[in-house]
């Protein structure tokens, strides 16, 4: 099963990614609580907002009524409706303000919140996130090799071309004989240094 988990076998490689999956982590959650403060305190505005809308509407509706009773007072009642009629109308335009207001912070704090966080997460993340694919594709590739007499050696090949020649001298006298001659130990050794290199301790046998 380790085949397909983005981890390398070898625990000083696998020390080093758990610790880059920490750092990445906790790099994120601290971007993550800086957005939540930004949206915290653009949303302050939006709150002011709705409690002008609120209280707007409120008064709105109570001169709104008392502009209606008036009305009922004989001679006087339709010159003091109007003024109260005009003072709820311009109550709710005032409400009308504040709801866009709410609307505009609302939104405003969300962008904003993701303008500020977005970039740092995006920008350690994104090459974290290409170089664990890249790690995986290549044990996912190998591994695969690895199962296999025929992929065993052409992983021995690439040892034999992208290793240094101190580790191949390390594995035998003469690897290259020893590969061309299909020498089974040879090759498993050549192809254990390869799967090595990309992480991956080979199974023995």
């Amino acid at each position: 099963m380790t085949r397909f988990l983005p981890y390398s076998t070898r625990p000083l490689r696998l020390f080093g990614q758990l610790i880059s999956d920490i750092t990445i982590s906790l790099w994120t959650l601290i971007w993550v609580f800086v957005g939540i403060a930004v949206q915290d305190a653009i949303s302050t505005i939006a709150d002011a907002g709705r409690q002008v809308e609120s209280g707007s509407k409120g008064i709105a509706g109570n001169l709104a009524s008392a502009g209606h009773d008036v009305q009922h007072i004989p001679l006087v009642g339709d010159a003091v409706s109007k003024p109260l009629t005009a003072a709820s109308d311009a109550a709710m335009d005032i409400a009308g303000a504040g709801h866009s207001l709410d609307t505009t912070a609302g939104w405003l704090a969300v962008l904003l919140a993701l303008a500020v966080a977005s970039p740092p997460i995006l920008a350690v993340t994104m090459p974290w996130l290409f170089l664990r694919l890249r790690f995986f594709r290549r044990k996912w590739t190998v591994t695969a090799l690895a199962a296999t007499a025929a992929g065993q050696q052409l992983l021995a090949l690439r040892a034999l071309a992208n290793r240094s020649p101190a580790k191949l001298a390390a594995v035998s006298a003469d690897p290259v004989d020893g590969w061309r001659r299909e020498d089974p130990i040879t090759i498993h050794r050549l192809a254990a240094l390869e799967l090595r290199a990309a992480g991956i301790r080979m199974r023995a046998g």
